[in-house]
């Protein structure tokens, strides 16, 4: 599976999110999540939303999916820190 297919499979469960996915083997991806939908979520949540946008993949097709996940404010925030 390509990293481009993931991308695409969270951007259509995740209507406004930014996505964007790497990977260096199809089978090994890190996903940035960016979504409206974190807002109120904790990590683990934000997690089981990305995962279920991909179904059973995970596991098979996807062998492994590192997850960075934020509301838009929290990247903001991420973003102007590190920008200083």
């Amino acid at each position: 599976m390509k990293a481009k297919q993931v991308e695409e499979m969270i951007g259509a469960g995740l209507a406004d999110a930014r996505v964007q996915v790497e990977s260096g083997d199809d089978s090994h991806f890190e996903a940035l999540v960016i979504a409206t939908e974190f807002e109120s979520l904790g990590k683990i949540q934000r997690h089981q939303l990305v995962y279920g946008t991909l179904g059973n993949l995970v596991g098979q097709e996807i062998h492994a999916l590192s997850i960075r996940a934020y509301s838009p404010e929290e990247w903001a925030a991420l973003q102007a820190a590190q920008n200083g």
